[in-house]
């Protein structure tokens, strides 16, 4: 088998997915309120191409698939792609990242197709804060998926941007969801791929966050999975966890197995890393397997060592993260 390895031994076999750049939230770390130009429905790969691409790196050792967006949801006749997934045999963890506006209606079916690994976009436990952050009054549907979800054993990550001057306040009442429930909360640090180009001066930092929790809690560290990118703790008698995410300060960039793909087949090889190449154009133009194969050879070898190394090359090209697949 022909290995995805970058040139400092690391083997790639995690790819996160986007099938879709919209997203019906406006999150302000994410996108501008408006201005937004969104890919035309011909730019975005088919279900069909997706699954051709998904095959070709399932033979070069892809087996953790993570959906992302935008919002997976958006994206009509999801629940179509997500089960022709799950019948890939190399495939041995399929998982969603959303923001669960609208994720209820297929909740019966993701259990029915074992997909029950979520992560779930939250940023705060106040309708008002809600609404200012995602520019959208959507939290009641949010709250009641979150609970259902709990409630039928889904295991789930809820993932809060600590913004400074904006939701460091929720950081303590996000803590109070993995005191009664099963749940891992975390906390990561604000980026810049905020659509406008603009850069994030100051963000809290992961230290700044644990000195939040601190204050109110004695935690204990827990030992982290391989490639974890989260630094996670255990308060004692809490049923769930928490972590906090280096996602600026990139800590975890080291031992990194993961490749991206845009909507639209961009290929980074690391977030804050520009576009290695296009598949969708490769595949479109009538390559063969082995040319796809060829060319995802030669982006991943020329992976970076880290996410500032990445950073450099990229010229800091801040996109909106709906761009660049969560």
């Amino acid at each position: 088998m022909e290995k995805l390895q970058d040139k400092f031994g690391r083997e790639i076999n995690y790819l996160r997915l986007s099938v879709t750049d919209r997203c019906n939230l406006r999150c302000t770390y994410c996108m501008p309120e408006r201005g937004m130009v969104f890919e035309p429905k011909e730019h975005i790969l088919s279900y069909e191409e997706l699954l051709q691409l998904v095959d070709v790196m399932g033979e070069m050792g892809i087996s953790k698939i993570r959906l992302t967006g935008g919002e997976p949801f958006v994206r009509a006749d999801l629940m179509y792609f997500i089960k022709e997934l799950s019948k890939k045999s190399y495939l041995d963890k399929i998982s969603i990242t959303s923001n669960l506006t609208l994720i209820r209606p297929h909740l019966d079916e993701l259990e029915s197709l074992g997909v029950k690994d979520i992560n779930v976009s939250l940023d705060c436990l106040d309708r008002q804060k809600f609404k200012e952050i995602t520019r959208r009054d959507e939290y009641e549907e949010v709250s009641g998926a979150l609970y259902e979800m709990i409630a039928r054993n889904f295991n789930l990550k809820v993932n809060c941007v600590v913004m400074k001057g904006v939701n460091e306040d929720q950081i303590l009442p996000l803590i109070e969801l993995a005191k009664e429930h099963p749940v891992s909360v975390r906390f990561l640090e604000e980026m810049p791929f905020n659509g406008s180009g603009g850069k994030v001066e100051t963000p809290m930092n992961y230290k700044d966050i644990l000195s939040v929790i601190e204050k109110e809690h004695d935690f204990t560290k827990m030992i982290d999975g391989p490639h974890s990118t989260s630094q996670n703790y255990q308060i004692e008698g809490f049923k769930g966890s928490f972590g906090v995410i280096p996602s600026f300060s990139r800590t975890f960039c080291g031992d990194c197995n993961r490749l991206r793909m845009s909507a639209t087949g961009e290929i980074r090889t690391c977030l804050y890393g520009h576009s290695q190449l296009n598949l969708r154009d490769i595949l479109r133009s009538g390559a063969s397997r082995e040319e796809v194969k060829e060319a995802l050879m030669v982006a991943v070898a020329n992976k970076p060592k880290d996410g500032f190394a990445a950073a450099e090359e990229n010229e800091k090209e801040y996109l909106s993260m709906t761009k660049l697949g969560g």
